[in-house]
């Protein structure tokens, strides 16, 4: 009987989920820095940074596309976590 430390199969599953987690985090630090130069574009035009109107829209975007596993109230909560995240490292970074 295999362990989990030898199991080929286990071992796939692994590097395939590593392969798609460099893939997530390549595409937030994209997402970061898209938003920005966003808020520097808002900024130089005298807008506010914060569009609720936008957010809400963004999720129902994402809802209508997902075609699952992610539940609707999955996709909500990990959008608004990557929202929030995105401008607090704005924040942090500005």
């Amino acid at each position: 009987m295999s362990t989990p430390g030898t199991d080929p199969v286990i071992k796939q599953y692994r590097e395939e989920i590593s392969d798609n987690d460099l893939k997530i985090l390549e595409a937030l630090n994209k997402r970061i820095k898209l938003v920005e130069k966003l808020k520097i574009y808002k900024d130089s035009q005298g807008i506010g940074f914060v569009d609720a109107a936008q957010e809400d829209w963004v999720i129902t975007y994402l809802s209508r596309s997902n075609r699952g596993p992610l539940t609707s109230e999955g996709l909500r909560e990990v959008f608004t976590l990557v929202m929030g995240v995105t401008k607090r490292e704005i924040a942090t970074h500005g």
